[in-house]
């Protein structure tokens, strides 16, 4: 029997408490994040009962950190992130320095110094990307354009906190001599900000151009040998062993180095393999994480410092929602829009709590205000769930008593209808095309090539922007509302092609153009055997997706069944992996928007 069982103990009681406190939050509709905080508060030094190990707790947490930046960077998609860039760019961006000023001109009020009011006004500036997603997730709208901005604009947020965490070591000493009086130079500010940013870019270059394909390569390779047990050691071996040779050899942040071995792991046919193989282990070090931060929580601020625990829950939910609305606004989106982002950036998480434990660690932020942080933090995920069932009551309630509120709800959008200059003559015996997805994209190119004059309806308004400026024909709005596919002339069109997946608005759109137009012919995908059957029974022409996959996949069986054998390769890997799990160069994706 050892004697020395610290690290079983630590994990015992993080996870079996963690359990128990996960299901009661859960049973209280809040996320178990708020649990698994509320469990490490209990097993922490400033709690009465038993004490955890901190120190083995922090290097748990540690792995918990690369794991979660990892999994951040195996679901990066620089695509979905390109197709909100307008609006999640800009938004993000400016939303940060609003809620980082916030944060520090309270903090000033305090009389905290310089460094610890910047790193405390950024922890306060970053939503938790985890939170959000099970938020959008539980309501069925993470694939919808809302969902899309709302997580596009915290995509952009993650990335300018890992440049953070990367510079924020470099600059402490600067902010520590600036806080004490000393004076520094811009030349020693440059250079260190300019050696700190050669040693990240010379780790991403090697990841670019090494990791890119050795990363996928190796995974493939233990792949081949069918065993499951290699397969999840190996991505976990990759994603901590990059996050531990990057921080020892280029200075980079352990978060770094694991979200850019994600980034390179995405380059795999088995990216989908390896976040379902690793993600119970991610799960599991997350809990920890959560439960070493919750362990560094000191309650007695709560009823010590009540009114800047109030001012912080403020920034959070009050200040940072009004930024994100107002500047979402702005930016000519909807008033439904506004409020789901609002909501989205209204709490604090992850990114917060590994700033704050840094700023700490670099004796730039007190003690106290890491305490402020995870109890916002608690307050602010707790109120969250609130804050998203309120959004639909609060938005009728809005578009009831307020003019204002139907005029940004319903605003004059030059993308909502046609330009002048479309002929007339285009407008008649047109295809109206809904959806400019995977599936859109490709029917609106056949569509061109062969010279049939079609009209796309995409909600997405960069898409539209984008359509025009190429000289297509496009309106901007969800084709479910009547005038949407007004402005589409569904009323002169020979066909309505819905190139979207949603049983819903499908319906609306159907009785809408049938309506406007009795004679107009409707064609839609679906991924349901049972709806493409009703959809059939009333006269529309449904394309299910597995039978036109299967029909794909059975023409190039019989069109290459009798064509001599492919070269066999050579000792090691094939010139091209994908093609020997199964991706040949006629494989046909599965049709998703």
């Amino acid at each position: 029997m050892p004697h020395d069982v610290s690290l079983i103990a630590t994990i015992a009681a993080g996870f079996g408490l963690a359990l128990v406190f996960g299901l009661m939050a859960s049973r209280l509709k809040m996320p178990p994040l708020v649990g698994y905080l509320l469990a490490g508060i209990l097993v922490g030094p400033h709690t009465p009962g038993y004490v955890g190990d901190l120190g083995l707790a922090s290097q748990l947490a540690e792995i918990g950190v690369m794991l979660l930046m990892f999994g951040v960077g195996l679901h990066f998609s620089l695509a979905d992130l390109m197709a909100v860039k307008r609006i999640a760019v800009p938004g993000a961006l400016v939303q940060i320095a609003v809620a980082t000023l916030l944060g520090m001109a309270v903090s000033a009020l305090w009389g905290w110094s310089f460094g610890a009011s910047v790193v405390f006004g950024l922890c306060l500036s970053v939503a938790s990307t985890v939170v959000l997603l099970k938020a959008l997730e539980a309501r069925g709208v993470l694939s919808s354009l809302n969902g899309q901005i709302a997580v596009g604009w915290l995509v952009v947020e993650d990335l300018v906190m890992v440049l953070v965490l990367v510079l924020l070591p470099a600059l402490s000493g600067l902010l520590a001599e600036g806080d004490s009086g000393t004076a520094v130079s811009t030349a020693q500010l440059w250079s260190t900000i300019g050696w700190t940013l050669a040693k990240v870019c010379a780790f991403i270059a090697l990841m670019l151009v090494v990791g890119r394909r050795l990363l996928p390569r190796v995974l493939w390779w233990v792949a081949r040998t069918g065993s499951q047990e290699l397969f999840t050691l190996g991505v976990v071996a990759m994603a901590v062993g990059v996050a531990f040779g990057a921080a020892k050899l280029f200075d980079v942040s352990f978060a770094l180095g694991a979200f850019f071995a994600g980034m390179m792991m995405r380059e795999s046919e088995f990216s989908h393999r390896a976040a379902d193989e690793s993600l119970p282990l991610r799960d599991a070090f997350a809990v920890l994480f959560f439960v070493s931060v919750g362990m560094l929580f000191d309650p007695a601020v709560i009823w010590t410092q009540p009114f800047k625990l109030l001012a912080v829950v403020g920034i959070i939910v009050v200040g940072k929602t009004l930024a994100a609305m107002a500047l979402v606004l702005a930016l000519r989106y909807p008033l439904g829009t506004a409020l789901t982002v609002g909501a989205s950036l209204a709490q604090i998480g992850e990114f917060s709590f590994i700033l704050a434990g840094l700023g700490v660690g670099l004796n730039l932020l007190p003690p106290e205000g890491q305490s402020l942080v995870l109890a916002g933090a608690l307050v602010s995920i707790a109120l969250n769930s609130a804050l998203f069932a309120a959004i639909e009551p609060l938005r009728a309630w809005m578009l009831e008593h307020w003019a204002w509120a139907r005029r940004l709800d319903a605003r004059a959008d030059p993308l909502a209808e046609l330009p002048m200059s479309t002929q007339d003559s285009f407008l008649h015996g047109q295809v109206v095309l809904v959806g400019h997805g995977r599936v859109g994209r490709r029917i609106h190119s056949a569509l061109r090539e062969q010279e049939i004059p079609v009209v796309v309806v995409e909600q997405n308004r960069e898409s539209v922007d984008e359509l025009r400026d190429a000289g297509h024909t496009a309106v901007c709005g969800d084709a479910a509302e009547p005038m949407v596919l007004v402005q589409a002339h569904i009323a002169r069109a020979a066909m309505l092609v819905v190139a979207v997946a949603d049983p819903v608005d499908v319906q609306t759109m159907m009785e809408t153009a049938r309506t406007l137009n009795p004679g107009i012919r409707i064609v839609l995908r679906s991924h349901s055997a049972d709806e493409a059957e009703l959809m059939a029974g009333e006269g529309v022409t449904v394309f299910l997706g597995e039978e036109e996959l299967a029909r794909g996949m059975i023409a190039h069986i019989a069109a290459s069944r009798l064509a001599p054998p492919p070269p066999e390769a050579g000792p090691g890997a094939p010139a091209d992996p994908a093609e020997s799990a199964g991706g040949g160069a006629h494989a046909t994706p599965a049709p998703t928007r």
